[in-house]
């Protein structure tokens, strides 16, 4: 797990302890709400982080875990379960991968490309993976608009434009990935990035936007989807703009 456990873990017991429950001194209303050992200001300052800590370990943590004792009982009540088992998950981690014989590198779609995950981020983490996909495929579409200042074209028309081995015209700058030394690896490249791009849209994107009824695609799938838009992502953010 990509993530400074130690770190992550402090932040979370701080959480905890600020939201501690108890009954003030005095108060003894069958009706009185328990109040949190912290204030509210130092509690919400505390909760900006553990949040993010949340978002990335459990993902879904705000429709998985109930939030109706959050009006009954207490306003952090859901964020506290969410912290338990997220320190549980951060604790055992390495432990549960070790003893299942399984210690293979973890992905995560925080670590994606930028463009990718600010695109997806807000659905993936309402379990909406397919349109996650869709949202990311259209940020690296427009961010890669705007590298090459054009808008008269978009996702495959526009990826085999720019990737194009021909040199670049008026209003048709072209991204290159490395020098034009007129030789095969050049053309080589281009020509995969060209195709690569061509399957992203393609094969996934077009898929996921257009077909009516499909069956919400299962996490690790969306992500290995989203994998594919991080490499290309990458490759535009690093290419050089060509123009005429």
């Amino acid at each position: 797990m990509s993530i400074d456990i130690a770190w992550a873990r402090a932040e979370l017991a701080s959480f905890l302890k600020l939201t501690e429950l108890y009954s003030p001194p005095g108060l003894f209303s069958a009706s009185s709400r328990l109040s949190n050992r912290g204030g509210e200001r130092e509690i919400v300052a505390s909760a900006q982080v553990v949040e993010q800590i949340l978002d990335r370990v459990l993902p879904r943590w705000r429709t998985e875990i109930p939030d109706d004792r959050n009006k009954r009982v207490n306003r952090w009540c859901q964020h506290r379960e969410a912290v338990q088992r997220v320190d549980a998950a951060l604790l055992r981690d390495a432990e549960v991968r070790e003893r299942l014989g399984d210690d293979a590198p973890q992905l995560s779609a925080a670590a994606m490309h930028r463009w990718v995950w600010d695109g997806a981020r807000s659905l993936w983490g309402s379990g909406h993976f397919r349109e996650a996909v869709t949202a990311a495929a259209r940020k690296v579409n427009a961010e890669t608009q705007n590298k090459v200042a054009r808008r008269d074209v978009s996702e495959t028309a526009l990826f085999q434009s720019v990737f194009s081995k021909d040199a670049a015209k008026p209003g048709q700058s072209r991204l290159r990935l490395m020098a034009d030394d007129n030789s095969d690896t050049f053309r080589s490249v281009h020509r995969g990035a060209m195709s690569f791009a061509e399957g992203c849209f393609a094969g996934i994107r077009n898929p996921n936007s257009h077909e009516d009824g499909l069956p919400e695609l299962p996490e690790h799938e969306a992500l290995e989807q989203l994998a594919a838009f991080s490499v290309l992502a990458r490759w535009v953010e690093s290419a050089t703009v060509d123009t005429a």
